[in-house]
This record gives C-alpha cells, structure tokens and sequence, in this order.
C-alpha cells in the first residue's frame, strides 16, 4: 500500500491537511469508457456491441443505457450484459416499431474481483438504432375481403329461397300486366340470370 497526503503552504510553513495511510491504488481505478460502440437490429432483435482492452475483458462488467431519441437521458432504461462479454441484446419486444432509439455502456471492474476495485466510467460514444415499423393490412383491403366473406353465404341463401319459392308457386300461375298467362318455368330462370348478374357485378366492385 501507499500513504498520500495532502499538503500545503500556508505563510511560509508547510502543513499536512489529509493523511491517507492505507491508499492502495488498485482499489481506487477510474477506467476509460468503452469505444467503438455498435449496433446491428434485426426483426427478431437489436444487438449491441463495444471494445475494450483485451487483458480487461474478463474483469469488467457493463451497464447499458438506451432510450428513445427524443427523450432525456434522465428517463432512459438500465441493462446489465449476462456476462463479461462487450456485447448485449435487446428484445425488439422492447423497442418501439418506427422509433429512433440511442444507447451509451460504461464499464467497471467486476465486484466479483478481488484484487482490484473501480467506479464506474464516464458514459461511452452512442450508437442509433430503429426498429422498422410493422406492415399493417390496409383498412379498405379489410373490408373488402370482410364484404366478400359475407357476401358468398348470403348469395348462396338467396339462391336457395329462390329456388324455394319458385317451387312453392309453380301450383299457381301467374299473369302479366298485360293479362298474358306466364308460366313460373318461365319466371324464375330470368329472375336467377338477374340475381347472378348482380352477383358478379358486386364481386366485380369488391375486387
């Protein structure tokens, strides 16, 4: 170990302030941040990777920050890497579609070290990220694809009561506005040929 002190002059005499007798400089370490930071996302999620020197990588651990472009520091979210690597992942699960997001790490010797002891780092460079934004159906494709569901069921009852009703009358005759007598054989099929045209015109439309 050390001993610092902290000495002065004060009219020509010196004095000793503050006395340190056990200072020991490896528990006393203030490491550099992390460089080149990095960041690579992808549908499933973004990872995040950084570089130190390589005879510090297995003493250290990291904490990441990120946060929405736009906002504070202040507000940002805290992760801890699972192990001594320079590298960590966010779930896109927790990352906005469409948004801008920046993060920073810092780094300090593990607590998990005995023989040396550190605060942590000033925060490193950033690195920006975005989760791409969902495609989404549209709402008239919605529809129309709703419309057409609905539709084929309900032409389908419709031909069927038709087909019904016809059958019902056929004991009956029928007459035309012009006294002319008109047998339902007759009626029926240009009510189908209509009710079919109709049908492909609306589908037509739905398309």
């Amino acid at each position: 170990g050390y001993r610092v002190s902290l000495q002065g002059n004060f009219f020509g005499h010196n004095h000793t302030y503050i006395t340190f007798p056990e200072y020991n400089p490896r528990k006393h370490i203030k490491l550099d941040p992390p460089l080149n930071i990095q960041s690579n996302i992808t549908a499933s999620k973004c990872q995040i990777w950084w570089s130190v020197p390589w005879y510090l990588v297995e003493i250290l651990q990291y904490e990441l920050q990120y946060k929405e472009y736009s906002m504070s520091w202040e507000i940002a979210l805290n992760k801890t890497p699972p192990s001594s690597l320079p590298q960590i992942q966010i779930e896109a699960t927790e990352l906005r579609s469409g948004i801008a997001y920046i993060a920073r790490v810092r780094c300090k010797v593990s607590e998990n070290e005995d023989s040396y002891h550190s605060q942590w780092s000033e925060w490193s460079q950033t690195t920006v990220f975005q989760r791409a934004g969902v495609p989404k159906l549209s709402e008239k494709i919605l529809n129309t694809r709703t419309m057409q569901f609905l539709f084929i069921p309900l032409s389908f009852g419709t031909l069927l009561y038709l087909f019904w009703n016809c059958k019902l009358s056929s004991r009956y005759c029928c007459f035309l506005t012009s006294g002319q007598k008109a047998s339902p054989a007759l009626t029926f099929p240009r009510q189908l040929l209509s009710f079919s045209h109709s049908i492909i015109c609306t589908m037509g439309i739905l398309r």
